[in-house]
């Protein structure tokens, strides 16, 4: 059987063999994919399905019908009976079918190959491992739901359908562009615009619960997340190296989103957490707990919802924990340009939200304890509490935000 010379609707070579035809006369004709623009089609010069020469037997058609009808008159060729003409037409449509499917299964191809292409261009531009994965699993999870990625216009219909918030077509919008500026395409980007919400700030109480009840590589994790307000990322970047166990000071040198790096003087408590973790290599979390950590806290998180009959629980995740330290923060020092160096911010439009969250906090909404000595002082002071005065008789108050 000759191979297809080139495909009949781009002239190009590069073609895959596509399976067989089946005709009603039981021969088979093959079928070929074009690699460079998805035409599916069958081999040239083959017999045609209208008719034949030397038909099967049974199949031989009333004398001079064809001939009557298209002035031919060659004696083995005929006009199909009606029936014929049906299972023809059902296999004209089948192939039709065939062809869209193959086309789609080429530029799903095409598409993938140019996601990887655009992964590993953002790779070489310094992108952070966080950037990357994210990008790449919105551009996956476009293409395996049926889109065009090289048709920035069916990106466009896919992203009015759906039923996403603003924020994630807003983030969606911001990918694709990326892709698109890669490719050398041009298109108008939606003007989707995310609604900042106020985040949602638990009591400490609430954030020591699920502490306290969680694994021990969990716990260890939410306490220095409630300490420093790092980025769930950013801890799980954290290596041995960076934790001075003596002087309890943990240093951020590979901070997220383009942040500062920092600097962090810790309670004992977290110290003692972190030293009842194996030292099994250099890192201090990221083997044990990256692979789960989003999964294994949300399941954990659930179960003690359900024990403690806190439903509000369930609205804590990794970066309320960022939230509540910088407001508890500002609650403290009224100074918006220290918050701001704490979290890392470069932008003090992101820090001058948590002005707002303590406007309806309580003034007494706090703990409060005495010391007579400098160790009872020490020790009000490594659990959180904060010093307030010295009274008359030489009795030291400290007070701790609910």
């Amino acid at each position: 059987m000759a191979a297809a010379s080139a495909c009949p609707s781009c002239g190009s070579n590069r073609l895959y063999k596509d399976g067989l035809r089946y005709l009603s006369d039981g021969s088979s004709i093959q079928r070929w994919l074009c690699r460079n623009c998805g035409y599916r089609f069958t081999e040239p010069n083959h017999k045609a399905r209208t008719g034949w020469k030397n038909p099967p037997s049974g199949l031989n058609p009333p004398s001079g019908l064809f001939n009557s009808c298209q002035g031919n008159n060659d004696p083995n060729l005929r006009v199909p009976s009606a029936t014929e003409a049906v299972q023809t037409l059902a296999e004209v449509r089948e192939d039709e079918k065939s062809g869209q499917a193959g086309a789609t299964k080429a530029y799903q191809a095409d598409a993938k190959g140019k996601i990887f292409e655009y992964i590993w261009q953002l790779k070489k531009l310094g992108r952070s491992e966080g950037t990357i994965k994210g990008y790449r699993q919105k551009l996956m999870q476009m293409l395996n739901e049926g889109v065009n990625l090289l048709d920035p216009e069916a990106v466009k219909e896919y992203l009015t359908q759906k039923d996403w918030c603003e924020g994630s077509k807003f983030y969606a919008s911001i990918v694709y562009d990326g892709f698109v500026r890669f490719l050398g395409l041009t298109w108008q980007k939606p003007n989707y615009k995310p609604l900042r919400k106020i985040p949602f700030i638990p009591t400490e109480q609430e954030l020591d619960q699920l502490i306290a009840c969680t694994g021990k590589n969990l716990s260890a994790l939410l306490q220095l997340l409630k300490e420093t307000a790092l980025r769930v990322g950013e801890a799980l970047s954290l290596k041995w190296t960076d934790i001075d166990l003596e002087r309890n000071v943990i240093v951020l040198n590979h901070p997220e989103k383009g942040s500062e790096p920092r600097i962090f003087k810790v309670t004992a408590a977290l110290i003692t957490k972190l030293n009842q973790l194996t030292k099994t290599n250099e890192y201090v979390f990221k083997n044990r707990l990256q692979q789960s950590v989003g999964q294994n806290f949300r399941v954990q998180r659930k179960r003690i919802a359900q024990k403690l009959g806190n439903p509000r629980l369930n609205n804590i995740t990794f970066h309320t924990f960022r939230h509540w330290k910088a407001t508890i923060e500002y609650a403290k020092t009224r100074d918006i340009l220290y918050v701001m160096q704490f979290l890392g911010h470069k932008n003090i439009k992101n820090t001058l939200l948590y002005t707002q969250l303590i406007k309806f906090e309580k003034e007494d909404d706090f703990y409060s304890a005495t010391a007579k000595t400098s160790n009872e002082a020490k020790e009000l002071i490594e659990s959180g509490f904060e010093y307030v005065c010295t009274t008359p008789d030489n009795i030291m108050l400290f007070r701790k935000r609910k």
